[in-house]
């Protein structure tokens, strides 16, 4: 009968060759959702300035907004890994608390990102005003499809944290989703700087 290798010497979510596996593929699909991001802002760069006679940058964009969202997502950056290193000290409690703070920060990013589209459309800009527009909506709509859907993903895991505590197995979901997590917040960051502000100072 053969046994799993436990390491003990490694961090839980290493400890077994199945976690040190999958954590290396997800590293892979993250290779290629860097890919699709790049492909995504080189069309906006392309299309930055074909306006058609539709809104620009400097009449749509309010650095307020884009400021909020910025700090909410950048926080819930830090609560992950506070909810990593509770996982690490096998706290459930603080691993469960940090990461459903992390959430609250996300559903609030995803709340003013919805409500900043919205008004978008009503001033009149849409996916068919312009060039400009359609890859804006493209870019930052495939990022907050990828927030939401790592919403919908932590929760599932903090049922079965709920449900299992913390195990080689729950620990290497939490610690996936925590690169996730900070991957979006790094993609968010090229975003602010390079779609926002400096669209908004040229």
């Amino acid at each position: 009968m053969s046994t799993k290798v436990v390491d003990t010497s490694l961090p839980l979510e290493y400890q077994t060759e199945q976690s040190k596996m999958n954590i290396l593929g997800f590293w892979i699909f993250l290779g290629a959702e860097i890919i699709l991001f790049a492909t995504l802002f080189a069309v906006f760069f392309v299309l930055s300035e074909r306006f058609a006679g539709g809104p620009t940058p400097q009449e749509l964009f309010e650095i307020k907004d884009v400021l909020i969202e910025t700090v909410l997502l950048l926080t819930s950056s830090f609560t992950c890994g506070l909810a990593i290193y509770e996982m690490r000290r096998s706290n459930v409690k603080g691993l469960l608390t940090w990461l459903i703070i992390t959430l609250l920060l996300g559903a609030g990013f995803i709340f003013m990102e919805v409500s900043e589209f919205i008004h978008y459309v009503d001033e009149g800009a849409t996916m068919q005003t312009s060039a400009f527009l359609s890859s804006f909506f493209v870019l930052l709509g495939t990022h907050g499809a990828h927030v939401s859907l790592g919403i919908g993903w932590a929760t599932m895991i903090i049922i079965q944290i709920l449900k299992r505590g913390i195990t080689p197995v729950t620990a290497r979901k939490t610690f996936i989703i925590g690169l996730y997590w900070h991957f979006l917040d790094v993609v968010w960051i090229f975003i602010f700087t390079f779609v926002y502000l400096a669209r908004m100072v040229s």
